[in-house]
């Protein structure tokens, strides 16, 4: 599980890339439940929460630096 302020201090290319990860990620869980081969249930939702994590700070991010133009 990632924290907030870790995420905070990644680059925009760093923060892109970890999201894209984890998309993947979330993806090959969701097939793992389909075909009943998924052993660690409670990685879906932190999967899940760590992408919201990473789209809020993008957000902040983008919003900030609208901000300062």
């Amino acid at each position: 599980m990632t924290k907030a302020s870790d995420i905070r201090t990644k680059t925009a290319d760093e923060l892109s890339d970890e999201l894209l990860a984890l998309k993947k990620e979330q993806f090959n869980l969701r097939f793992q439940r389909a075909t009943g081969q998924l052993e660690n249930t409670a990685r879906v939702r932190q999967v899940r929460r760590d992408i919201a994590r990473l789209k809020t700070v993008q957000a902040q991010k983008v919003a900030s630096a609208a901000k300062t133009k």
